[in-house]
């Protein structure tokens, strides 16, 4: 079978796993940084998240810049940083000096969520106003800031300036397709939890694009799950990882990344599963030729530029050899 040429990244929300603490979640970090940019990977972006026991991926920027002390080309970025908790002035300076120490490597996903429950958000909020609102005002900030000298008023980033710092667009809704198309920036979709308006934003994105000085034509990533093993019932039986994630989810509960069970249904309701299932179904599951299968089956309908996946396996060797699989499932391996 011919190869799906398409490129492939990683979202990483940086879980830690049932046994362990916060130094080997970030350890784990690291070294599946380096695994997947050895395997060719395109970028490797890491969340933001907060007030969240079982996740160390509140402090991004550091995390990035600690993963890209620690890779040599794969570009390392934000998926994302959410803007509502951040002072766009902040972000460019924190990006603008990574993006001096580390040229040409550093990607900005930015979202319009908090990232965690309002009274967290409240706690990180640099206004009491609802700056979600602010969102495409906060962008745009963020473009002067890394854009050119001649371009930039009184307050600047410094570093900062001139840097260019690629942006990206998040969406788990319709809401920033409108915004990411008006902009003319590369979109983002987040159907590894939020599937439900994949196709809409991706037709609303692609129909009301304007090209920019940043992109001529749609940029199209789309995030999903991925759990790829060496056989079919294998790669089921790991996908009980990522469900017992996504129920963690649904209950509002705190459990760290869990080992795979033999019976699901012994663990969650039947409304509890339905609610999982909805969230994670977009997921690529199987041995490689079916990987492969489903992932033509989705670019033959959706067509997008790149593919970012999330791995939710314990076994951080397994977890790898998921990312290969998929590399070949690709490349036609």
């Amino acid at each position: 079978m011919s190869n799906i040429q398409i490129p492939v990244s990683v979202l990483n929300l940086a879980p830690i796993r049932k046994g362990q603490g916060p130094k080997e979640a970030i350890e784990a970090m690291v070294d599946l940084a380096q695994a997947t940019e050895k395997m060719g990977y395109n970028r490797y972006w890491v969340a933001e998240h907060h007030n969240t026991p079982t996740l160390v991926s509140s402090a991004t920027s550091i995390l990035i810049k600690h993963v890209l002390e620690h890779t040599e080309k794969i570009r390392v970025g934000s998926g994302g940083i959410m803007l509502p908790n951040h002072s766009p002035l902040v972000v460019a300076e924190q990006f603008g000096t990574m993006a001096t120490i580390y040229p040409n490597r550093l990607d900005l996903g930015l979202g319009r969520a908090p990232g965690t429950d309002m009274m967290t958000a409240n706690a990180l909020r640099r206004s009491q106003n609802d700056s979600v609102y602010t969102f495409p005002e906060d962008v745009k900030a963020l473009l002067t800031y890394f854009g050119a000298a001649e371009r930039q008023s009184y307050v600047k980033a410094y570093p900062g300036v001139e840097t260019n710092v690629p942006l990206y667009i998040l969406g788990s809704s319709t809401d920033s397709a409108y915004l990411a198309a008006k902009l003319g920036l590369p979109y983002v979709f987040a159907s590894h939890f939020a599937p439900r308006y994949m196709e809409e934003a991706i037709s609303i994105y692609r129909s009301r694009f304007q090209p920019s000085e940043y992109l001529d034509s749609p940029y199209m990533i789309v995030c999903l799950n991925v759990i790829a093993a060496e056989s079919v019932e294998e790669a089921k039986y790991e996908s009980t990882t990522m469900q017992q994630f996504f129920l963690n989810v649904v209950r509002g509960s705190q459990n760290p990344l869990s080992p795979p069970v033999e019976d699901m249904d012994s663990l969650w309701s039947l409304p509890e599963k339905e609610m999982a299932k909805s969230m994670s179904s977009v997921t690529l599951l199987g041995d490689k030729d079916s990987i492969r299968e489903q992932l033509s089956s989705f670019q033959e309908k959706y067509n997008v530029d790149e593919l970012m996946a999330v791995s939710y396996i314990y076994d951080p060797d397994k977890q790898k050899r998921s990312y290969q699989i998929l590399k070949e499932a690709v490349e036609g391996k």
